[in-house]
């Protein structure tokens, strides 16, 4: 399958193919699926870090589509990973839906990146998602003894089963759910009280482009924080 004029793109910004096979996969809750795969040396060329992320390439009505997704899980030595899909109506689910042992689709790595924040903060904060939940896994990972509060917006009841690796001693879970706004009034309400020192702290964003957008403004202008200590992005865009 060819990649269209984004396939032109990502190789002018030097994207990397590579084909991964699908080794297996498992339905985490009725909205949630992991699927499992080896790399075809992706790993071993490339290296991994927190909130790694690739573009896997799907055939939407013969039109080539990309959907960005984080590894799970990533294996170096073993060059296997998995990738997590939260699924609603569109192309990429219905692939997750249908994957089976030995299957392959086509990725391209480009634009990922995550620098460490140094200093460390005295606690990270970490605004997100189902969309986002294996990049906030991954990040939580980083300096497991660091303390956390996590904002996890969610829209299904399902949703409260989704497996975020927290360390109840010290990660403060707060779902909220997305209904009126309630992510955005929430983090203002409560965020303010946990930035000490604007110049020490750090803010991890990925929720949907528009609510991402608002909450990096809202820390950027009104809290203070230099830019440098907000890391945001947004994963996806409502109807």
């Amino acid at each position: 399958m060819g990649h269209g004029w984004e396939g032109v793109v990502l190789k002018l910004f030097r994207g990397k193919d590579f084909t991964f096979t699908v080794t297996g996969a498992e339905q985490v809750t009725e909205r949630y699926r992991r699927v499992h795969f080896t790399d075809s040396g992706m790993l071993a060329a490339i290296g991994t870090h927190p909130t790694m992320w690739v573009r896997l390439w799907f055939d939407n009505a013969g039109k080539p589509h990309q959907r960005a997704y984080t590894l799970v899980d990533p294996d170096v030595e073993a060059g296997t990973f998995s990738l997590e899909f939260a699924l609603h109506d569109g192309c990429a689910s219905d692939w997750s839906r249908k994957a089976e042992p030995g299957q392959t689709i086509e990725a391209t790595v480009q634009g990922t990146g995550f620098d460490v924040p140094d200093p460390l903060p005295e606690r990270m904060l970490v605004i997100g998602d189902p969309a986002s939940l294996p990049a906030i896994n991954s990040l939580l990972e980083v300096e497991p003894k660091l303390p956390a509060t996590i904002w996890f917006e969610t829209s299904h009841d399902s949703d409260h089963e989704l497996p975020l690796r927290l360390d109840p001693d010290r990660h403060d879970l707060r779902t909220v759910p997305r209904e009126d706004d309630q992510l955005v009034a929430d983090v203002k309400a409560n965020l303010p009280g946990l930035v000490e020192d604007p110049s020490g702290t750090f803010i991890w964003i990925a929720c949907d482009t528009s609510t991402t957008r608002t909450l990096t403004s809202y820390v950027l202008k009104e809290l203070k924080i230099p830019k440098d200590r907000v890391k945001a992005l947004g994963y996806w865009k409502t109807a």
